[in-house]
């Protein structure tokens, strides 16, 4: 490869309203070598979706007046191994298990840097010709502690009552019993 040639790495979609996020997120990808491609409608999503068919997407929230996770299972539906992670600035322990079950494989509150955008889509290729940027470490909670958290929260709002709280959760009972008997640390 020459060296001002750049690796061409497969697409990364960037959905959300905010056009500095989008710009900003977007310049600082191209800079590492990446191919984004931007949407500020869950609509244009599908389309570059179709169009591009990247392997990772980067969806906030809330999209205009709709709800980004409403993108998710259009975008696997298409790519079925596609990395999403959701992005907020309004993190709710039921939003981020919502996101989780839909097929997200993360949910992260902004404000958010590239590194761990990259960090979190499990994305560490960057061109040859650059140095790899200094990893920041971990300051997010991760998503299985969120999900125990969130299971313990509904389960004291049902006064302990397994049977109340994994049908009010829409699971079967011995499936919240073994999530409730994983400690919250350990994965």
């Amino acid at each position: 490869m020459s060296p001002g040639k750049a690796l061409e790495l497969p697409a990364i979609l960037i959905a959300d309203d905010d056009q500095t996020l989008l710009h900003t997120l977007a310049t600082s990808l191209r800079k590492r070598g990446f191919n984004p491609v931007t949407a500020d409608s869950i609509g244009k999503a599908t389309a570059l979706q179709q169009k591009y068919q990247p392997a990772s997407a980067v969806v906030d929230l809330k999209i205009g007046s709709e709800s980004g996770l409403r993108l998710i299972p259009l975008l696997r539906n298409v790519n079925p191994d596609i990395n999403i992670i959701v992005l907020t600035g309004y993190a709710s322990i039921a939003t981020a298990v919502r996101a989780i079950k839909l097929g997200a494989k993360d949910y992260l509150c902004k404000p958010v840097d590239t590194l761990q955008i990259l960090s979190a889509l499990n994305i560490s290729q960057l061109p040859p010709e650059r140095e790899p940027c200094p990893v920041i470490p971990e300051t997010r909670m991760p998503v299985y502690q969120l999900e125990w958290e969130y299971l313990q929260k509904v389960l004291l709002e049902h006064n302990g009552n397994i049977s109340a709280a994994a049908r009010s959760l829409g699971m079967h009972r011995r499936t919240l019993q073994r999530k409730l008997n994983k400690r919250s640390g350990s994965r």
